[in-house]
């Protein structure tokens, strides 16, 4: 909800790397032609990584200890497991590509992918794995049909939509009508009303405002001082690009409640009704870490009742530690949340394409949340997710080369448990690798 998804395993930044993909990006041609004790430390340690990924082999020998302590052995199982599930077990060295002594690009075979990333070791701890980042899995023989199979086998609800905006069959379509949780995703919707109130001249981007609403992480805004000036392009990138909450907030506080449910209908939304009213960030958070009969008759009461019970979250509110905690032990109550489906983000996309200017667009793509290499393959990368447990999101705007406009939306979403954010990411990336006719 709250806390935006982003394209981790490049992404496997949050998984296999200690490094910036800069530093480990595969070149075309060898820059450096390293000795040969050199090379074969790299290809040692590069088929090591294949145990690694299959789930065996101990981390210790493998890994510096810096680089433990970046992504600890648990967490790398967690890893190898997600990507064996999605392309099956590694099998080989597909290719590797020295820079220098102690670097390399590296492509390792698997069943049903190649991935592609480099690595780097350190020839004072034993030529030990200092750094390893996969940017790009190539899927090998992949299908919409295999891919809409993993899709239908994750646990709980799921819904997805990869389709050209200008309405021709879609490449894949789940369920693309089911109202699904939304979590950050429905800021695209705050943008939108300010893209609007913008295109009328009612409002500038380079309109300054002081910041006097707050709300809780993610984001940073949090802790800038009451009353800092902004301008709402700060406070619109802020919310796009890094789901900043109390950006939000002061956002929805400027163009107001009424004017997102304008926006709601205008655009052809079909869960309008289970979004009245449009709630906060911080209303959101202080429902769910609050009193729990309270957030029960939130669940099951009308919209005058519902906006009774806002009114009155600020008396008696419950403090930081316990909206933690609230989080911390699984889903809480995902029927109460921002609502929509693929078809309705679809159509929100279109309604904007209708007014939205370029500032809008561009505020859209500041964090695509995508590896560079499946980034390049775009003319334009537009990004908004959203998660809380339980609830994930994932929504891109695709711009091919013929200008051409895509949607991909997948939303998946479980009471019952956490969702992996990892796994529905590397079933997107599979999806983007799709040939395009």
């Amino acid at each position: 909800m709250i806390r935006d998804a982003v394209f981790a395993i490049a992404m496997i930044a949050a998984s296999f790397a200690a490094t910036s993909p800069a530093t480990a990006q595969e070149p075309d041609e060898p820059a450096v032609e390293p000795a040969e004790e050199e090379r074969s430390a790299l290809r040692i340690r590069s088929e090591q990584v294949i145990v690694l990924i299959n789930g065996e082999g101990e981390p210790g020998e493998l890994f510096t200890q810096g680089f433990l302590a970046a992504v600890p052995p648990s967490q790398l199982a967690a890893i190898s497991q997600q990507l064996t599930t999605q392309f099956g077990r590694a099998l080989s060295v597909e290719g590797l590509y020295p820079i220098n002594e102690t670097r390399a690009g590296l492509q390792i075979r698997m069943e049903r992918a190649i991935a592609k990333g480099g690595i780097a070791i350190d020839p004072n701890d034993d030529n030990r794995i200092s750094e390893l980042l996969f940017q790009e899995f190539e899927p090998v023989n992949d299908t919409p049909e295999k891919i809409e199979a993993d899709l239908r086998a994750l646990p709980g609800q799921v819904s997805a939509l990869f389709a050209p905006l200008s309405g021709l069959d879609p490449v894949i379509a789940i369920d693309p009508d089911k109202h699904m949780a939304l979590g950050s995703t429905f800021k695209l919707y705050v943008l939108a009303a300010l893209a609007q109130d913008i295109a009328k001249g009612e409002r500038n981007w380079g309109d300054t405002v002081e910041l006097d609403t707050k709300s809780f992480p993610s984001g940073m805004m949090q802790d800038w001082p009451q009353g800092s000036p902004v301008t709402l392009h700060t406070l619109a990138s802020m919310m796009i690009s890094i789901s900043d909450n109390t950006a939000t907030d002061q956002l929805m506080a400027i163009v107001g409640r009424e004017r997102l449910a304008q926006v709601l209908r205008e655009s052809g939304q079909s869960a309008a009704e289970l979004n009245d009213p449009f709630m906060s960030t911080r209303e959101m958070f202080l429902l769910k870490g609050g009193d729990k009969d309270r957030l029960a008759a939130y669940s099951t009461a009308d919209p005058d009742l519902r906006r009774q019970i806002l009114d009155g979250l600020e008396n008696n509110p419950p403090s930081a530690a316990q909206i933690e905690r609230a989080f911390s032990s699984g889903p809480v109550a995902i029927d109460v949340e921002w609502f929509g489906s693929a078809r309705d983000l679809e159509n929100l996309l279109l309604f904007m394409g209708s007014y939205a200017d370029d500032t809008t667009y561009d505020i859209m793509a500041i964090n695509p949340s995508m590896p560079p290499p499946m980034r390049s393959k775009w003319k334009y990368v537009g990004y908004k997710g959203g998660s809380e447990p339980g609830v994930l999101n994932l929504t891109w705007l695709l711009v091919d080369e013929e200008d051409n406009a895509h949607i991909l939306a997948l939303s998946w979403s479980n009471p019952d448990a956490n969702v992996e954010q990892t796994q529905l990411e590397l079933i997107a990336q599979r999806i983007l690798s799709l040939p395009r006719d």
